[in-house]
C-alpha cells in the first residue's frame, strides 16, 4: 500500500467516453467531499486497468492517491486521517486476485465511505460474485466504430506503439482492409487482444502481400487471463467447461452448443445426472461462465470458451473433441456427418492429410454453406501442401459469400497466397469476382469473373460458366451492353440444359437488336422445371425483357419462398429485390415497398451494398407514386451516392426517373424533364438501355406540360418514335396505353381527344389503377385548359378516386387541386386545412396562413420580418406543394379552417 507520487498518462481510451463519464461524477463527488465506491467489473483485457489509472490521473492534481495490494487496507477512519483533510482517491487493481479476508476487509472499508469522508474507493475485478453488494460498472466490449479506431491508431504511428510489439506498428504503407476486417473480427471489441493481434503481424501481413497465420497469433496472454478464474472452480465443473467450448467448435458463430449433446457426452465422462440437469436444464450456477437460451448453451463471453481450450491440456482437448466426435457420428455408418469429422480435426495433432481429403469431400449439399465453408478451412488447416491448402481456403471463401458472410469470404481469401498455382488461383479470382458484383466496383467485378473463367476452363468448367454468367450480370448492371455479349458470346453450349442456352441466345439476340427471335428463345424460359432459385430468378429476368409482368411476379413469388427454403442467404436481397421490380410494374406499390424494405435490410445484414443501391432505387420508385416526396428524395439520394463510385448505371437511371416521376407528382414539370431529358435522349448520359424506354411517358408528360413542347418537339417525337418500336416488341400491358397518351399529348387539339380515348381504351384492357388514373388526370387537365371545365370534372374525379385507391397520395393531391380548379368542391377534393399544412415547412405555414387572410405580399413581409422577394419565393413553393395556382385558389383550400 503506498501513495502514488507519478501517474503515467495512458495511451488514449477508445469507446469509454459514458464510462469516463461515470468516474468524473464519482472525481467530483470526491472534490466536493462526499465519499463512494465502485467496482469497475470486465472479463480481462477490456481496459478496466486502464480507466484506473485515468482516474488517478484525473484526480492526482486534487490529491493523494493510494494504490491498494492485499497486504491490508486500513478502516475507514484510518482512509480520512491518511487523507488530511484532502480528497483522497484509493485504487485497488486486479482485487478479485487478493485472498478472502484481504477482499473482505476491502469490502469493509468501500461500505464505510460515504457523505463527508472525502476518500473515494476505486477496485477493478472480474465479472464474478467476489464484490458482489458494491455499486458496479460492467464493462462490455469495443463497439465496431471505438475498435476501428483503435486499430487505426495501433497501425498509425510509431510514436504510440505498445512496448513489445513489432515494427509492424510503423504504419508506413497502410493496413489492407481485409486484414483489417480479420483483425478486428477476431478481437471481438477486446482492446488488449486487438493490440496483441497488431503486433504479432508482419508488415508484410498486414499490408496484405503475405496471407495471414491460421489461427492468428498474440492472443496467448488475453486467453491465459481469462483460463486463470478456472483454477478455483470444482473439478465437475471445469469438464463441463471443457466440454462446452469444444462443444461449439462445429456450430456456427454464435450459435452456442447443444444442450443435450453435452448432456450425453457429460454422462458417457462420468459426470453427475444431477449436475448436469442442473447446469444445463435448471439453475445451478457456473460461476457466470455459461447461460442457457433454450436448447442452446453459451458462454457468457466468446472468449471464455477460447480460454478453456487454451487452459486445458492437448490430451484434454483430443479426449473431448474424439468423444464428441462419436457421439456425433451415431451409428457410426457412412457417411459420416459433417459434425463428427470437424470434432475430429480438432482433435488431430497435426496435418492429417487423409482426414482433411474427408472434410473436403463431406463438405457438400445438403449442408449449410456456413458449414460447409467451416469445414473447408479446417480441412485447409490440416493441410501440409500450400498450394492444396490455399484451393481449399479459396473453396471455403466461396461458401462463406454464399451464406451471406463476406467478411469471412475476404478473410479466408487472405490465407491463400499469391503463388496458388494456375487452377486454384482462378478460383480466387472467381470468389473476388463474386465479392465484387455484391460489394464493389461493377466494372472490378467484369474483369476479376472474366479473367476467372479463363484460368477455370480447363479445370472447372461449371464455375468457368458461373464466372461468365457473373460477369454479364456485371455488365448488366453496368450498362455495358457489349461487355454482357462478351461475357454471354464466350459461353459453350451446354446440350443436356436447353432452357440455360436458350437464355443466353434469347438475351444475345434482343441485346443485338434481333428483337423477334430473341423473344422466341425467352419465352422457353418462363415456366422453369428446375425449381432451383437460379433458374426462377433467370425466368423472371426473362419475363421482364418480354414485358409480361404477370408471370414476372409470379415467377419472382416462387424464386422468392425457394430462397427461403433451400438458400442461399446471399442470393435474399436479390430475390427480393426482383420481385419488388416485378411488382411495381405491375402496379403493386405497396408490396413493393414491403419486399424492398425487407431486401434492404437483408443486403445490408449479408454485407451487400450493390442490392442496396438497387432496393434504395426501388423504394424511390415506390414512394414516387405513395409519398411523402421525402422519402422520394431520400431513397433516390442514397441509390445515386452508392451508384456512381460503382458503376451502378441501371440503378442510377432508376433511381433519377423515380425523382422525376415524384417532381411530376408535385407539379414540377420543369424540374422533372430536366431530369429525365438526358436518360432518354442519345448521347453520353444516355440512361440504362433496359430502363430508359419506362421513362419516356414521364419526359414526354414533363416537357409538355413545362412549355418544351414546341422548342423540344423534333426530340420529343423521335422519344416517342423509339418508344412506339419498343412498344410493338415488348407485351408489357401499359405500354400501349402509355404510348397514345404521348401522342395525345403532343397531338394537334382536333386529335387529342381521340388519342385520350384510345389511350383509356388500352387502360380499360391492362387494368391498373395507377396508369390509367395519370392518362385521366393528364386527359382532364386538357380539357380545362380549354375551358371545357363540366367535361374535364369526370376524369379528374375518376383520376382522384383511383390515385386514393392504390394511396399514391402526391398524385391524388395534384388531381384534387385540378378538379378544384374545374369549379368542383366536396370532401374527397378539399382537405382539412390541418393536413393541408402538414406538408408545408413552418415558414410556408406561416406565409401561407398570411395569404389566405387576403394579405398582400408587402404585407406579409412586414408582418413576418422577411423581405418581398422571399414572401414571394415561399409563395411559389407553396402553390407548388398544394397543387394549386392562384391565391384564390389558396384561401379557397384554407379558408375558415385556417387557425
Amino acid at each position: 500500500m503506498t501513495p502514488s507520487t507519478t501517474v503515467h498518462s495512458p495511451l488514449r481510451l477508445y469507446g469509454r467516453s459514458g464510462e469516463l463519464a461515470i468516474l468524473e461524477g464519482l472525481l467530483v463527488r470526491l472534490w466536493r467531499g462526499d465519499g463512494s465506491a465502485l467496482v469497475l467489473a470486465a472479463p480481462p483485457g477490456l481496459g478496466r486497468t486502464a480507466l484506473l489509472h485515468e482516474a488517478a490521473a484525473a484526480h492526482r492534481p486534487r490529491g493523494p492517491v493510494l494504490h491498494a495490494d492485499e497486504r491490508g487496507l486500513p478502516a475507514p477512519e484510518a482512509l480520512r486521517e491518511l487523507a488530511a483533510g484532502r480528497s483522497l482517491l484509493v485504487c485497488a487493481d486486479d482485487a478479485h486476485t487478493w485472498g478472502r479476508a484481504s477482499r473482505t476487509a476491502l469490502i469493509t472499508a468501500a461500505r464505510g465511505l460515504g457523505a463527508g469522508s472525502r476518500v473515494a474507493v476505486l477496485i477493478t475485478a472480474d465479472d464474478g460474485p467476489a464484490f458482489a453488494g458494491l455499486p458496479a460498472l460492467r464493462l462490455g466490449p469495443l463497439d465496431d466504430d471505438a475498435a476501428a479506431a483503435l486499430l487505426d491508431r495501433l497501425a498509425g504511428g510509431a510514436e504510440e506503439r505498445p512496448r513489445g510489439t513489432s515494427k509492424a506498428f510503423s504504419g508506413t504503407e497502410g493496413l489492407d482492409p481485409v486484414v483489417r476486417a480479420e483483425l478486428l473480427r477476431e478481437a471481438a471489441g477486446n482492446p488488449r487482444l486487438l493490440t496483441a493481434l497488431t503486433g504479432r503481424l508482419t508488415p508484410d501481413q498486414l499490408a496484405g502481400r503475405t496471407p495471414l497465420p491460421c489461427p492468428l497469433p498474440g492472443a496467448e496472454g488475453v486467453l491465459a487471463a481469462h483460463a486463470d478464474r478456472l483454477d478455483g472452480l470444482p473439478a465437475h465443473t471445469r469438464a463441463l467447461l471443457l466440454l462446452a467450448a469444444a462443444a461449439q467448435e462445429h456450430e456456427p458463430a454464435g450459435a452456442g452448443a447443444d444442450a443435450l449433446l453435452l448432456l450425453r457426452a457429460g454422462t458417457r465422462t462420468g459426470l453427475p445426472r444431477d449436475f448436469l440437469d442442473g447446469v444445463l436444464f435448471g439453475s445451478a450456477a457456473t460461476e457466470g461462465f455459461l447461460q442457457r437460451a433454450g436448447s442452446r448453451v453459451h458462454f457468457s463471453h466468446p472468449l471464455d470458451a477460447r480460454a478453456v481450450l487454451h487452459h486445458a491440456s492437448p490430451a484434454r482437448r483430443r479426449a473431448a473433441h474424439e468423444l464428441l466426435a462419436a457421439l456425433l457420428a451415431g451409428t457410426g455408418g457412412h457417411p459420416v456427418p459433417l459434425a463428427s469429422l470437424v470434432q475430429l480435426s480438432y482433435a488431430a495433432s497435426g496435418p492429417d492429410h487423409a482426414l482433411a481429403a474427408r472434410l473436403e469431400a463431406a463438405a457438400t449439399s445438403p449442408y449449410p454453406h456456413a458449414q460447409r465453408s467451416f469445414a473447408l478451412a479446417r480441412a485447409a488447416a490440416l493441410a501440409v501442401d500450400r498450394p492444396l491448402s490455399s484451393a481449399r481456403f479459396a473453396a471455403a471463401a466461396e461458401q462463406a459469400a454464399l451464406s451471406g458472410d463476406p467478411a469471412l469470404a475476404r478473410a479466408l481469401l487472405a490465407r491463400t497466397g499469391p503463388s496458388a498455382g494456375e487452377p486454384r488461383h482462378g478460383l480466387v479470382a472467381y470468389v473476388h469476382g463474386l465479392l465484387a458484383l455484391r460489394a464493389g466496383p461493377a466494372a472490378d467485378a467484369h474483369e476479376a469473373l472474366l479473367a476467372a473463367a479463363g484460368l477455370l476452363g480447363p479445370y472447372d468448367p461449371l464455375r468457368a460458366l458461373d464466372a461468365l454468367v457473373g460477369a454479364a450480370e456485371a455488365a448488366w448492371v453496368m450498362g455495358d451492353a457489349a461487355g454482357y455479349l462478351e461475357a454471354m458470346g464466350r459461353v459453350e453450349p451446354d446440350p443436356y440444359d436447353r432452357v440455360s442456352a436458350a437464355y443466353r441466345a434469347g438475351m444475345c439476340a434482343v441485346l443485338a437488336g434481333r428483337t423477334e427471335a430473341g423473344h422466341a428463345l425467352l419465352r422457353q424460359c418462363l415456366d422453369p422445371v428446375d425449381p432451383a432459385p437460379v433458374a426462377l430468378l433467370r425466368a423472371g429476368v426473362a419475363a421482364l425483357v418480354l414485358g409480361e409482368v404477370a408471370v414476372a411476379y409470379r415467377t419472382g413469388a416462387r424464386a422468392l419462398a425457394a430462397v427461403r427454403a433451400k438458400g442461399p442467404d446471399a442470393l435474399l436481397p436479390q430475390a427480393l429485390e426482383h420481385l419488388a421490380y416485378a411488382e411495381l410494374r405491375a402496379g403493386r406499390h405497396a408490396a413493393a415497398r414491403t419486399h424492398a424494405l425487407e431486401g434492404l435490410h437483408a443486403a445490408r445484414r449479408t454485407g451487400q451494398p450493390n442490392s442496396s443501391v438497387h432496393l434504395h432505387a426501388v423504394l424511390a420508385l415506390a414512394a414516387s407514386v405513395e409519398g411523402p416526396a421525402e422519402a422520394c428524395a431520400a431513397h433516390s439520394d442514397a441509390a445515386l451516392a452508392g451508384a456512381g463510385p460503382h458503376g451502378l448505371a441501371q440503378a442510377a437511371t432508376l433511381a433519377i426517373w423515380a425523382r422525376a416521376r415524384a417532381d411530376l407528382a408535385a407539379g414540377r414539370s420543369d424540374e422533372a424533364a430536366a431530369r429525365l431529358g438526358p436518360l432518354v435522349r442519345p448521347g453520353p448520359r444516355q440512361g440504362h438501355f433496359a430502363a430508359r424506354m419506362l421513362a419516356v411517358p414521364c419526359y414526354v408528360e414533363a416537357a409538355v406540360l413545362g412549355g418544351r413542347g414546341a422548342e423540344e418537339a423534333g426530340e420529343l417525337r423521335a422519344a416517342v418514335t423509339e418508344f412506339a418500336r419498343w412498344t410493338s416488341r415488348t407485351t408489357d400491358p401499359q405500354a400501349p396505353a402509355q404510348l397514345a397518351r404521348c401522342r395525345a399529348l403532343l397531338a394537334p387539339a382536333e386529335e387529342a381527344d381521340a388519342r385520350y380515348a384510345e389511350a383509356l381504351a388500352h387502360h380499360d384492357r391492362a387494368g391498373g389503377d395507377f396508369e390509367r388514373a395519370r392518362t385521366q388526370l393528364l386527359y382532364g387537365q386538357w380539357l380545362r385548359r380549354r375551358r371545357r371545365t363540366r367535361e374535364a370534372r369526370t376524369p379528374l374525379r375518376d383520376a382522384l378516386v383511383a390515385f386514393q385507391r392504390c394511396s399514391a397520395r402526391a398524385w391524388a393531391e395534384r388531381a384534387a387541386g385540378e378538379l378544384r380548379a374545374a369549379g368542383e368542391q366536396g370532401p374527397s377534393v378539399r382537405p382539412a386545412a390541418g393536413d393541408v399544412l402538414s406538408a408545408l415547412t413552418p415558414q410556408q405555414q406561416r406565409i401561407a396562413r398570411c395569404v389566405a387572410e387576403g394579405a398582400t405580399n408587402r404585407e406579409v413581409a412586414l408582418r413576418l420580418s422577411l423581405s418581398p422577394r422571399t414572401v414571394d419565393h415561399h409563395l411559389r413553393n407553396v402553390f407548388a406543394a398544394l397543387a394549386i395556382r392562384s391565391r384564390t385558389e389558396l384561401a379557397r383550400l384554407l379558408g375558415p379552417e385556417v387557425p
